[in-house]
């Protein structure tokens, strides 16, 4: 049985909502499908909000906003437009296509023609039936209950023998997020699990902050593995509906959720450079990740072009005589629906990727980004999720082939410093794979900053949790460690730490002695890289 078709309708306060009472007033035939939300300016409707009108259920949205000129608020319509755009293009990477967003102006006295938009709209989406998006994100309870249950927290506590927590310190001694003035412990938490005092809000908000980066594992003469742990403890809250705070309005995940619906084929690598070599039945495969959808995203505030450090990996991919395989309707790896609490939607996204993915017959999945690699690499199979490919960091790959090859590198008239990943250098335990290709560079000075490696400092925030105040001094701590080092570039080997750091080098304030020019690993050596 097909289901009702349903329109968002975002609808401005002033003039289009003057034209819609007069067609209430006069009792005029507004679509039943189309169910109006009235908002105090359509430039308030940002980007989170409309794609999760469409993880919600939502076939079509409307934005409905004061014709040029007339906005009372000067660039509502404007923003309105432009917030249309973005989310117009990250719908057709999403594969359900920029066409069922539509924005539209109008005066109070244009009833009829507000009336024949609605119209038109709702028989354009008929044709085009219902979204691919079958998995809705699901909405909090209104109230949360007395307690979790005990035995899962019990179990909880087994699993991860948070018993064997011998209260030293070592911890928050360590934790990025303690050393710039959050109150928070991982000890704290850990007693009160233990405790039974999980209602806290104190507790529930630590919960959320932490980065699951891992130093504090890495201190830990007890081995309590307190990343997975968060990572579980926030599914156990989030099944009793006690949601965390999503950073930017929880589009990442509105976008992420959608990926767990089966019918939805995404349409990636739309903007490929024509000179890069692919090839659609090489045993190769090469996983992009969601750095398109950054970019559209985050583009315009932060000048975010992590889609580069894609082609990049693809030309030294080609360099190589490698002609990758493309996934034109890849997926989400799911990492930061798992790491957020979302197991259920995570399984499913994972589900997908293993049945579209074994099926290639590909001998070989290489990825650049450290994210992915954990997911498919160790996450997959730790789930019961088995691959019948191998897995490698594009790392790897470069460093094997570079062996190999009479390579060398032109010089980098630039002093570097490096950031780790925290989910290649600690979670996976590969610290020296990057610094062996830094190595290999030939920078005027390579220098790294107070803390690096193993105990390297991370980039403020994880699975696009609790963003905050101390997140952002957390960033202006690292770049400024950044700087003392005398590096002109910062190299990066993840593309969230590029987004996170740029996003503190536009402090209004302290934007200059933050700011320095940073590049992905990747994008480095393809660029000093040639033949001897």
């Amino acid at each position: 049985m097909t289901r009702p078709t349903k329109i968002m309708l975002f609808l401005c306060n002033w003039g289009p909502h003057a034209a819609f009472l007069s067609l209430q007033d006069d009792k005029r035939d507004i679509p039943e499908e189309v169910l109006m939300l009235r908002v105090p300016c359509t430039g308030r409707v940002d980007r989170s909000l409309l794609i999760k009108a469409f993880a919600m259920g939502a076939d079509g949205v409307a934005l409905v906003g004061c014709a040029p000129g007339t906005c009372r608020y000067g660039t509502g319509t404007r923003t309105a437009a432009r917030n249309t755009q973005d989310t117009g293009k990250i719908l057709d990477l999403m594969g359900i296509g920029q066409e069922r967003l539509r924005s539209a102006t109008f005066l109070p006295e244009q009833a009829d023609e507000l009336l024949d938009f609605l119209h038109a709209f709702l028989d354009d989406i008929k044709k085009m039936g219902p979204t691919t998006i079958t998995t809705l994100a699901t909405a909090p309870a209104p109230s949360a209950p007395a307690t979790l249950p005990r035995e899962e927290v019990a179990a909880l506590i087994a699993r991860y023998d948070i018993h064997a927590c011998q209260d030293c310190g070592k911890c928050s001694s360590a934790c990025p997020l303690a050393l710039v003035g959050k109150p928070f412990s991982a000890r704290g938490i850990a007693t009160a699990v233990i405790n039974h005092d999980l209602y806290q809000s104190a507790v529930q908000e630590n919960v959320w902050s932490c980065l699951t980066c891992g130093l504090c594992y890495e201190r830990c003469p007890s081995a309590v593995d307190f990343p997975a742990f968060i990572k579980d403890l926030r599914h156990l809250y989030r099944k009793q509906s006690i949601q965390g705070d999503e950073a930017h309005g929880g589009f990442l995940h509105s976008l992420m959720r959608s990926m767990a619906s089966t019918e939805m084929v995404p349409n990636r690598w739309r903007n490929l450079p024509e000179e890069l070599q692919i090839d659609q039945q090489s045993p190769v495969l090469f996983y992009g990740g969601c750095a398109p959808y950054f970019d559209i995203f985050f583009g315009k505030h932060l000048d975010v072009q992590t889609e580069k450090i894609l082609f990049d990996a693809i030309r030294l991919l080609n360099f190589f005589d490698v002609s990758p395989r493309l996934l034109t309707d890849e997926r989400c790896c799911g990492h930061d629906l798992l790491w957020s609490g979302e197991q259920k939607h995570f399984g499913q996204v994972a589900r997908l990727n293993v049945e579209r993915l074994n099926a290639l017959g590909i001998t070989t999945m290489i990825t650049a980004c450290p994210e992915c690699y954990m997911t498919f690499k160790t996450t997959y199979p730790s789930q019961g999720l088995e691959l019948n490919f191998e897995v490698l960091h594009l790392y790897d790959f470069l460093e094997r082939e570079i062996d190999r090859g009479a390579v060398e590198f032109a010089a980098l008239d630039q002093a570097v410093t490096f950031q780790d990943s925290c989910r290649l250098c600690r979670l996976e335990g590969r610290a020296e794979l990057p610094r062996q290709l830094l190595s290999r560079l030939q920078p005027t000075r390579f220098t790294e900053m107070r803390e690096s490696g193993s105990a390297a400092m991370c980039c403020g925030n994880t699975a696009w949790m609790g963003c905050d105040a101390y997140s952002k001094a957390m960033q202006v701590k690292r770049l400024q460690q950044a700087r003392e080092t005398g590096a002109e570039l910062l190299i990066t080997a993840c593309p969230k730490c590029q987004i996170h750091l740029r996003c503190a080098m536009q402090d209004p304030f302290r934007g200059d002695e933050l700011r320095m020019e940073m590049l992905d690993l990747t994008s480095v050596i393809a660029k000093t890289i040639r033949w001897k």
